[in-house]
């Protein structure tokens, strides 16, 4: 992963310097540019580029892809200061009376059970984390549609994410006495391929005029959410929030 050389306006470039951050799904968009803010605000980050790209490379679909990712994690660290739980996606536009039993499986197991089983796998090293600084952060990416359900077609897609804001708060509760903190960030409409795959330009346009900042987001503007969540100096007393990154749009 290149280092990003865009400064994180209030992060110093050695802010995470003493941290190690895991980031799922960092091969592109959102956690691309997350990733690369971590390792620019010096944090050893180990990244997830997809189901492709040497040791770290996973298929989430898979039950055997999560434990390769979590495995080949914990042979490199026994300590995860913060884990970004990011990698999630549609795969498609799927209707409620044709959605096949093989697209449910797959969008359920990508966006819900593999966060759970990788936090599973890796909360063991979260924990001596947060005993040696007294502070780890856990940060779910979930959507706009855990709330709101989404448009047609993106039902299952949109019940994963609001199944994780739910998990996100309960997390909270269990982990607060270990001192490991559980949020997640939440975003809106963000210009990345991932809408390019499934939206149309027309969808998005009409999208863009009903946001009050009247502009879709950026990638950007959603990185200095996960490194607010992920500072114990700027978020130290937040757990269990869901961060809505959006624009104003409800």
């Amino acid at each position: 992963m290149s280092k990003s050389s865009r400064p994180i306006a209030g992060f110093a470039t050695d802010a995470f310097s003493d941290k190690t951050v895991v980031v799922t799904g960092a091969g592109r968009g959102i956690g691309e540019s997350v990733a690369q803010a971590f390792q620019h605000c010096g944090a050893t980050v180990l990244a997830h580029p997809g189901r492709e790209g040497g040791d770290l490379g996973a298929d989430f679909t898979r039950r055997d892809g999560q434990d390769h990712f979590a495995d080949e994690i914990l042979a490199r660290t026994d300590r995860v200061d913060v884990l970004v739980n990011n990698a999630g996606t549609m795969f498609g536009r799927f209707p409620a009376d044709t959605l096949r039993d093989e697209d449910y499986d797959r969008i359920v197991e990508l966006n819900q059970t593999a966060p759970v089983r990788i936090t599973r796998a890796l909360l063991p090293a979260i924990r001596t984390a947060a005993a040696a600084s007294g502070d780890a952060s856990i940060i779910n990416t979930v959507s706009i549609s855990a709330a709101t359900g989404g448009s047609p077609g993106s039902s299952i897609y949109s019940a994963s994410k609001a199944f994780v804001s739910t998990w996100t708060r309960a997390l909270a509760r269990e982990l607060a006495e270990a001192g490991i903190r559980s949020n997640a960030v939440s975003p809106g409409v963000i210009d990345t391929d991932f809408h390019s795959r499934y939206s149309s330009l027309e969808k998005l346009e009409k999208t863009r005029t009903a946001i009050p900042l009247q502009r879709l987001g950026s990638p950007e503007d959603c990185v200095a959410s996960f490194l607010f969540l992920a500072s114990a100096a700027m978020s130290g007393y937040i757990t269990g929030q869901v961060m809505e990154i959006n624009g104003g749009q409800r």
